[in-house]
């Protein structure tokens, strides 16, 4: 698999300064065949740190950074690689973690339970997902941004792009102009397309940086000037990583300083 990560080799968390605790998101992308039962693949997922005040109050997430992992399969035989990895991912989430998200993360889990071969920290996570609304005890707390949100935001709409519009998150996303996921995914895989794997790998790390970012705010742990584009948060840390990043369209979206 293709794994790219801003994280010290030393392991996969990153090592939290004092007085702060982890927040994480994890996004799962996969193409989608509902006719088959079953027949959802999942092909890449992103796993994103936030660190926060371990004290509870909120604090101004403008110039935060944080720390990631994506996975992208090379060729459709290492789907069952993927899951694992998915699988290790949210087993280390669950150990180091203060708070889970995902946006619709009960989809993304079952897609990654229905590939894999009995997926252990897939099944905790899911049954910890069930239970989030109650008192918890010793675990991570879970929080899902598209239902656990509604108390900070305005908009009828519970889709990601719409829910961050709400919270004045810049998230454009160039990547799907005049194509779409399942085109760009076929070309990596057909045609070996690098852009194409990128582009893809960099929708994936914004829509688990976003969720990170709507899940510290809804949980009254983060807050953000007007306007907060994450696409500069994304190209400040992933730095050289992905050849997209460079493109124009891309860095056209990088502009000046966000509005106060």
């Amino acid at each position: 698999m293709i794994i790219s990560s801003n994280l010290a080799s030393s392991g996969p968390v990153p090592r939290c300064p004092p007085g702060t605790c982890l927040a994480a998101a994890i996004d799962v992308e996969w193409s989608k065949n509902y006719r088959i039962r079953g027949g959802n693949v999942p092909f890449c997922y992103s796993v994103v740190w936030l660190p926060l005040p371990a004290s509870g109050a909120s604090t101004g997430l403008d110039t935060t950074r944080f720390w990631y992992t994506s996975a992208y399969v090379e060729d459709a035989s290492q789907c069952p690689d993927l899951v694992a990895g998915a699988d290790t991912a949210l087993a280390c989430l669950m150990e180091h973690a203060s708070l889970i998200a995902g946006h619709q993360l009960c989809s993304d889990l079952a897609v990654l339970a229905a590939a894999g071969a009995r997926p252990a920290a897939v099944a905790a996570a899911a049954a910890a997902w069930r239970q989030r609304r109650q008192e918890p005890s010793g675990q991570p707390r879970f929080l899902d941004t598209r239902y656990d949100a509604g108390h900070v935001l305005a908009c009828q709409s519970r889709r990601l792009v719409d829910v961050c519009a709400d919270l004045r998150l810049d998230v454009t996303q160039p990547e799907l102009r005049g194509t779409s996921m399942t085109a760009l995914h076929r070309r990596w895989l057909e045609r070996g397309d690098i852009t194409a794997r990128e582009k893809i790998t960099v929708l994936n790390l914004r829509h688990s940086l976003s969720t990170a970012l709507v899940a510290a705010r809804a949980a009254g742990l983060a807050h953000w000037r007007t306007g907060l584009n994450v696409n500069r948060v994304l190209a400040g840390e992933l730095g050289n990583a992905f050849g997209w990043l460079a493109h124009p369209v891309f860095t056209a979206l990088l502009g000046e300083a966000d509005a106060a």
